[in-house]
């Protein structure tokens, strides 16, 4: 055997090994390949009825948003009709009751006075270290 005979055969075992892992690695991609497919099939089987369900959900709470705007503008219009009747009833009835609330506190200070009974004396406090106001010391005097 010649030096070129044993080289072509290295050269054809080191061909035979590279071929070798060349199809190892080739079939595990294709299994890799088949998991990947499997997988995503998997996933689109559940992820369609997820979307619509949520596609149900959020029309759903579209709905119940639609709803809770007409009940917060007529919430709003109730506030604003209240609103008017206080205003109303304030100007109505204010002034009337303040004029007759008036009167009979005025009438009734009449009638307390009316009676002859002697009015009560009253009381000075002294207050230490206080001067007696120069209107008062001219009452005294005289």
């Amino acid at each position: 055997m010649t030096g070129g005979e044993v080289a072509g055969i290295l050269v054809a075992v080191f061909w035979a090994i590279l071929v070798s892992f060349l199809a190892v690695v080739l079939v595990r991609l294709a299994q890799t390949l088949r998991a990947t497919t499997r997988l995503v099939a998997d996933v689109t089987e559940q992820a369609v009825p997820l979307l619509a369900d949520a596609a149900a959900t959020v029309r759903s709470a579209q709905t119940q948003l639609d709803r809770v705007d007409a009940i917060a503008s007529d919430v709003q219009e109730v506030t604003s009709n209240a609103s008017a009747l206080s205003t109303t009833v304030a100007s109505t009835f204010g002034g009337p009751l303040v004029k007759v609330a008036a009167f009979g506190y005025g009438v009734r200070r009449a009638l307390s006075r009316r009676d002859d009974a002697p009015a009560p004396e009253t009381r000075r406090t002294v207050i230490v270290g206080r001067a007696v106001p120069p209107a008062r010391r001219k009452k005294r005097k005289g």
